[in-house]
């Protein structure tokens, strides 16, 4: 099968790595890819353009498409694959509302009695105002859709809610991503990142992961698109595991399909392990990034045919095998990320046993320059975490930039955790 992957991050070099060693495939295309993706052919293209991004596929004889970015996904891409007779994974846009709306995932929530902090909903401003002045502090204010992230802000305080509403609402901070808010209650506990992959019916979880969003060591700085990630995550054990399927992994597949949009595709449930039992902090319709470059080498099984089954059906039909392995993943960035940095510098990997995986790079003469904020990912494995870590950050010496920084702690709240 000829396969085009959509995206241009470490993720989706990791999605390339682990599809080209399947039997069942030929070649693999990204789009657009980055330099740095050895394994694939990457094409030229903008993933929003979703009728040349169609085109494309055709023109390279495309069997199968993974798509992977949540923008394409919420605005169609997967729909108008399918409906130019290409077998895509990943939901429809109406399936992709579950991340793309926060107000929708929350209304889901609430009416199937899935478990997640207590919100109220607002699209103006002096109610949600009058709201947060009778409310317990801190409070999440989440914006209702797309933000790159950032559209999440704890505040620690009155002043801090208001400024947040202001922003959000007044439409400066988010533009129509910000035209509706959430504002949630602040749950507390281990959080806990769940890729699953989703046929429609029958849902499959991938090893847990713990993710590092915060820039600097101790959880200190701003959020980030993720700095690290360790797989699995200690804090999950088998029984959490068990009620998580029964609380809330099935019962939103069965939610998802009595709505009228099944879900199939990967299902990233992000949630927080609180003393009131696991709740539901938010819901993604693709692989994350950096949970997918520490959990996909986990995966013992072949990765095709279980896609595959996503888009076919019969997903239960066959169990997906791990290895019994722990990862650690450090994520490389340009110093000043994710404020203001620069590019260009050029960057060399020495002999590692790590898994490489490239996002911001563009070609140089010599190789490879840095060409955005996330440089890179670097995932090693070990027989226990301790290992793991330690092979990562051994390996991590061997990256020559002279303008690159990493966190000094993945994986250091895990260890602690275990040990008490």
């Amino acid at each position: 099968m000829n396969i085009l992957i959509v995206g241009s991050g470490g993720r989706e070099h990791a999605l390339a790595r682990s599809l080209a060693r399947s039997p069942l495939c030929g070649r693999v295309y990204v789009l657009p890819g980055n330099p740095g993706m050895a394994e694939a052919t990457c094409l030229p293209g903008d993933p929003m353009d979703i009728p040349a991004t169609v085109r494309t596929a055709r023109e390279y004889g495309v069997d199968f498409c993974v798509v992977t970015p949540e923008d394409p996904l919420a605005a169609g891409l997967s729909d108008a694959l399918r409906a130019a007779g290409i077998a895509c994974f990943g939901p429809s846009a109406a399936a992709a509302r579950i991340e793309s709306s926060k107000v929708f995932s929350k209304g889901l929530m609430k009416r199937y009695g899935i478990p997640t902090a207590a919100f109220e909903v607002f699209d103006e401003l002096e109610p949600a105002r009058r709201y947060v002045r009778d409310q317990a502090f801190p409070l999440v204010i989440k914006a209702d859709g797309l933000a790159k992230g950032k559209g999440v802000i704890i505040a620690r305080d009155l002043a801090e809610a208001q400024a947040a509403l202001e922003e959000m609402l007044s439409g400066r901070a988010f533009g129509q991503s910000g035209a509706r808010v959430v504002v949630e209650e602040y749950l507390e506990g281990p959080e806990v990142s769940v890729l699953c992959l989703s046929d429609g019916r029958s849902i499959r979880p991938l090893v847990s992961a713990m993710d590092h969003k915060r820039a600097l060591d101790g959880d200190l700085g701003p959020n980030t698109g993720g700095m690290g990630a360790i797989a699995p995550n200690p804090f999950y054990t088998d029984a959490m595991a068990g009620e998580v399927m029964d609380t809330i992994l099935m019962p939103t597949i069965a939610a998802m399909r009595q709505e009228g949009c099944p879900f199939s595709g990967c299902l990233f449930v992000g949630l927080m392990l609180t003393g009131n039992g696991p709740r539901v902090l938010e819901y993604n319709a693709r692989f994350g990034d950096p949970e997918t470059q520490a959990v996909l080498p986990l995966i013992a099984s072949d990765l095709l045919p279980h896609l595959l089954a996503c888009e076919r059906g019969g997903l239960d039909r066959e169990p997906i095998r791990f290895h019994s392995a722990h990862a650690c993943c450090l994520v490389m960035v340009s110093k000043g990320y994710p404020g203001r940095f620069e590019t260009g510098f050029p960057v060399r990997v020495g002999l590692v046993a790590s898994a490489v995986c490239y996002a911001g790079v563009r070609a140089a003469r010599e190789g490879l320059a840095t060409a955005g904020g996330r440089v890179l990912s670097l995932t090693a494995l070990g027989g226990d975490l301790r290992q793991a870590v330690d092979a990562a950050y051994r390996d991590a010496k061997q990256v020559q930039c002279d303008n690159l920084y990493y966190r000094g702690d993945i994986g250091r709240k895990a260890l602690e955790g275990r040990q008490m």
